[in-house]
């Protein structure tokens, strides 16, 4: 009898235990979702949001010039608009220079419409339209947007001028390396409407934020940032995307840029080789054009190379675009 009495009060301990743990979840989650309104009524779009197939997208825009950059953002970064600062300033000096946050990403909506390659792409192409910024664009495509760069390119080549790549991944890649494309657990969806992303980004904000220098990025930018990858960490729109990769590098495996486009490719400098004695600039090298203002600039850093090589990465986008800007205006080709 005493056994049956001592093994009750254990459960019943577990068990209070259990929804004691259950409670402050259900508090946290409720919480994480009054601070996501109250965030998103702090902090409102920095740019423009357009309606796109009834979703809104959000468009951010600066500077002035001959030349329309399209910067296009990689797998996960939350808030584009933020994450490419220091390169907008910079680049803005002298050129217009648009962020289009795709659905999913920053201020624009999470949309439950398939991730694929075409509709990335044409929802690209209709928010640009749509905020009245006129083509051709030169895309300017980080880390995965280099697969939607390609498709663009090869679809529309009258609207695309030039390609600047940002370590960006190109469907060539996972064959001359011969790796598998990645693949997302679907479970990560959850983690932002359940308030594991926010509690994550108050246990280690490092991994959610630019590894730059103090300073590099604005107060008020970080601030964003932070509340942004709370409502938008991995959601269901940027898992969907990550597991479309495969399906979309079938799509694109057999295109390669015009080959009268010119391509400008910042890529990481590093010494590692496979035993083929292949590396990423080996690769770009097979991915440059005939034009002779293609070429490669290596640069040392992180993946996010703008989060520190921004005024180097400005440097070298005027004098390649200087280098055919001129000469295609003259042709009269655009």
């Amino acid at each position: 009898m005493k056994k049956t009495k001592k093994k009750f009060r254990l459960w019943a301990a577990a068990r209070n235990i259990l929804l004691s743990i259950l409670a402050v979840f259900a508090a946290w989650i409720i919480f994480s979702n009054v601070m996501n309104v109250f965030e998103q009524k702090k902090y409102p779009p920095i740019g423009k949001s357009v309606s796109v197939d009834g979703k809104s997208m959000h468009i951010y825009t600066k500077g002035e010039g001959d030349n329309t950059i399209v910067l296009l953002s990689g797998l996960g970064t939350s808030a584009p608009a933020l994450d490419f600062e220091p390169l907008i300033n910079e680049m803005a000096k002298n050129n217009k220079v648009v962020v289009a946050e795709p659905l999913g990403y920053g201020w624009s909506d999470i949309t439950s419409k398939e991730r694929t390659v075409e509709n990335i792409v044409e929802e690209l192409r209709a928010a640009l339209k749509k905020a009245y910024i006129q083509g051709p664009y030169i895309l300017m495509p980080h880390s995965i947007s280099g697969i939607y760069s390609m498709y663009f390119a090869n679809t529309y080549p009258e609207e695309v001028k030039g390609i600047i790549g940002i370590d960006p991944t190109l469907p060539q890649a996972l064959d001359y390396f011969s790796e598998k494309s990645p693949a997302m657990p679907k479970f990560l969806s959850y983690l932002a409407p359940a308030g594991i992303a926010r509690l994550a980004l108050y246990i280690n904000p490092d991994n959610y934020l630019p590894l730059a220098k103090d300073g590099i990025y604005s107060e008020s930018n970080i601030k964003m940032t932070k509340a942004i990858s709370s409502w938008k960490g991995y959601n269901k729109t940027v898992v969907a995307e990550a597991n479309e990769i495969k399906e979309n590098i079938s799509k694109t495996a057999d295109m390669n840029f015009p080959s009268n486009m010119p391509v400008l490719i910042f890529a990481r400098q590093e010494d590692k080789e496979t035993k083929d004695g292949k590396n990423n600039v080996s690769f770009y090298k097979t991915q440059l054009t005939d034009s002779p203002a293609s070429k490669i600039v290596l640069l040392q850093g992180h993946h996010y190379l703008h989060w520190t090589r921004y005024k180097e990465m400005s440097k070298e986008v005027n004098e390649f675009t200087a280098s055919f800007s001129k000469k295609l205006n003259v042709q009269g080709r655009f």
